[in-house]
């Protein structure tokens, strides 16, 4: 075992389609652990209703948020959509719906948003914090990423799909001409087609391996203006990358390598997207779990070591430089002794036990911080720790190993002897304590740091490998 860390937060991911809504149950690592569908329709009800349902085939103790991807424009700050198409969930107040239905809470965006969202996490996009995405289907999604957020404007920027291209183009649904939907979506190209004379049911991919004028004509109709549009996006935008999306996207992306953009002082790769229809419920998920609030980071930091080993030394001056909290055992054992005195050494264990469980549970209620526990973690079975520190909810342990030369950790103990509280052995524990130093070990549940305590021992140095990233043998909460 390595470290200790949350429970880790899942999500459930939905993309409402014209075809179909997907829904995903996704972990913070992008990864959709149980997918499910149900057919689309154009009554928002309806998607209400089936949305719940793919919701309760998903729903497990571990998920935290909901996020839905919304066809058309989306106020994420109200959460309500403002139009649609063929699913206009404008009507309802759809994401208020969902939220008091399934108890939990429910983060909103359009739904090229949330596939950009999974591929700047995960996908072509990751780890560009600026980068520009269209969506190829029946219209054209876009979204816009600028510093690691989305672009939203007054509420709805990144409509890309209505970038116009041709001034005295096509009518479009949002009332201008040209756009870039009239002429390079999926609808597009079948109207292409048709002009044409070609059959409906020809694909892109087909169309590409030919080398006639007809099927030149036709993919240089579908992808020329797209490829205006991603020259005007990149000079206005100026990304790291441009991700081109959508059942067409692949398509789209090898005939956009027939048209080069011209020389310019911008520039910017044209990738294909990598995560295909899960995007969107990657997407998804993760706008939910970023809605919810930052759990604040709870560290423990072990000083460790057989008794009369120096890490009480230790844990104060640790205490004393940062003010961490600092929790003993022999603090919380101490009263009981006092107040059960005389005690043997089997009740002394005992009561060690529960005192070293108090510490867990008073760790249990804290929200966050970083702690220092000043125990011999040794003196019980390692499977108590382990579910002790479990039960702490801890994001990250470090263990500082006191190490002192067996012979000083029995002659320390000796002369403290009469300074020790009830319940605890006398000289005659000196033998055993000093074969118990030789053989002793860290536990090693996270990162161990052996300290020499027979000598002056330097705090600065502890707090300097602290801070040196140790922690991140567990995830950071997103």
């Amino acid at each position: 075992m390595t470290g200790f860390r949350r429970a880790p937060r899942h999500a459930i991911g939905i993309d409402i389609g014209g075809t179909n809504i997907r829904a995903g149950l996704v972990d913070e690592g992008g990864t959709i652990l149980a997918q499910t569908l149900l057919p689309s329709h154009p009554d928002p009800e309806t998607v209400l209703r089936r949305c719940l349902s793919l919701i309760a085939d998903l729903r497990g103790p571990e998920v935290a948020a909901i996020g839905i991807g919304i066809p058309g424009q989306v106020n994420a700050a109200t959460r309500m959509a403002l139009s649609g198409g063929y699913v206009d969930l404008s009507p309802l107040p759809f994401a208020a719906l969902v939220e008091r239905a399934a108890g939990l809470p429910v983060a909103v965006e359009n739904d090229a948003a949330m596939a950009l969202l999974a591929e700047a996490a995960f996908g072509a996009a990751k780890g560009q914090p600026d980068a520009v995405m269209l969506t190829i289907g029946t219209g054209i999604g876009g979204a816009v990423l600028e510093g690691g957020q989305l672009l939203r404007g007054q509420a709805t920027a990144g409509q890309l799909g209505h970038v116009v291209v041709q001034i005295d183009g096509p009518h479009c649904v949002c009332g201008r001409q040209g756009c870039v939907e009239t002429l390079s979506s999926g609808t597009a190209f079948a109207r292409h087609l048709t002009d044409a004379g070609l059959p409906p049911h020809t694909r892109a991919e087909d169309l590409l391996t030919r080398t006639d004028t007809v099927a030149q004509g036709v993919i240089a109709r579908w992808a020329r203006p797209l490829r205006a549009a991603l020259d005007s996006l990149i000079t206005i935008c100026n990304p790291g990358v441009v991700v081109i999306g959508g059942g067409a996207g692949g398509a789209m992306v090898k005939a956009l390598d027939r048209f080069p953009p011209a020389r310019s002082w911008f520039d910017a790769p044209v990738l294909a997207a990598t995560l295909g229809d899960d995007a969107g419920v990657i997407g998804a998920a993760l706008a939910g779990l970023r809605a919810l609030p930052a759990p604040r980071v709870k560290r423990l930091v072990m000083v460790n070591g057989v008794p009369a080993s120096g890490k009480s030394g230790v844990a104060s001056a640790l205490a004393g430089a940062t003010g961490w909290p600092l929790l003993t055992l022999d603090t919380v054992k101490g009263p009981f002794l006092q107040e059960l005195a005389p005690v043997d050494r089997p009740v002394n264990r005992t009561l060690g036990r529960a005192s070293l469980n108090a510490m867990f549970d008073i760790l249990a209620e804290a929200s966050g911080g970083t702690f220092l526990m000043d125990a011999w973690f040794g003196f019980q079975p390692r499977d108590v720790v382990e579910a002790g520190l479990a039960r702490a909810g801890l994001w990250g342990v470090a263990e500082v190993w006191c190490d002192a030369p067996p012979d000083l950790v029995g002659a320390r103990y000796a002369a403290r002897v009469a300074m020790r509280g009830p319940g605890h052995p006398g000289l005659e524990y000196v033998p055993e304590l000093v074969a118990l130093a030789a053989r002793a070990e860290p536990l090693a549940l996270g990162p161990v740091l052996r300290v020499a305590t027979d000598g002056p021992v330097d705090t600065g140095a502890i707090l300097t490998w602290l801070d040196s990233g140790i922690w991140q043998n567990s995830a950071p909460p997103p």
